[in-house]
């Protein structure tokens, strides 16, 4: 079995158009029904508050120290990236907030063995419909629509549930050296840092499973 863990933040564009990529790659992977995948917690501004703050391209041009109308049409360029993978992003909308709670929501999902399912419908929400992630009425919205149960998120939401989970894996991500999301690690062996195209994520898992053949050799 091949395992992938995939590092990734909720408020980043190239994660959702990464986990596109991702998704083709598999799909032209003979041996896709030997992956293992899971999905790593990631935060872009682990201090951002949980109260909406600025907007899309003012918070790039503070922190590029650009101007807006070039955020503008920075967010253009991810916009046609996101396009050409089928996906339409609506920066305009999105409501910057912390993504912890978001994370914890993908942990539940992941204990019930439906974790892609939570991180396409957050992905979906945060970038297409401008919805508040740090919003626990919001977040268990966001999980009825993807056939969980509301009650279950807004329980879990409300304690302290998956909080050590979510904090473990932050740190994991450093103690890796992941500056920057989405990250494929791959058999804790292989990485494929950033939204590369899916014919070099195939590449990578092709490596895996040769590499695994060899040590089954040896």
């Amino acid at each position: 079995m091949v395992r992938v863990e995939i590092f990734s933040d909720v408020a980043c564009p190239f994660c959702y158009i990464g986990k596109r990529h991702f998704e083709r790659a598999l799909d032209a992977f003979p041996y896709a029904g030997e992956v293992d995948v899971t999905w790593r917690s990631f935060q872009l501004d682990p201090a951002a508050p949980t109260e909406p703050h600025g907007d899309t391209h003012g918070l790039l041009a503070a922190k590029y120290g650009i101007s807006v109308e070039e955020a503008r049409e920075m967010s253009g360029r991810v916009g046609a990236m996101a396009e050409a993978t089928g996906l339409e992003m609506d920066f305009e909308g999105v409501v910057h907030v912390n993504t912890f709670d978001a994370h914890r929501l993908a942990h539940l999902a992941r204990s019930l063995d439906r974790e892609d399912e939570m991180v396409e419908a957050l992905f979906a929400a945060y970038f297409t419909r401008g919805e508040n992630l740090a919003d626990c009425e919001a977040l268990a919205g966001i999980a009825s629509r993807a056939g969980f149960d509301p009650g279950a998120a807004s329980e879990m939401l409300a304690g302290e549930r998956f909080k050590p989970e979510v904090g473990n894996e932050l740190g994991e991500a450093h103690e890796l050296g992941l500056n920057g999301v989405p990250a494929f690690v791959i058999d804790r062996s292989l990485l494929v840092s950033g939204a590369q195209p899916p014919e070099v994520i195939l590449g990578a898992l092709q490596q895996a499973r040769e590499n695994r053949a060899g040590e089954a050799v040896s």
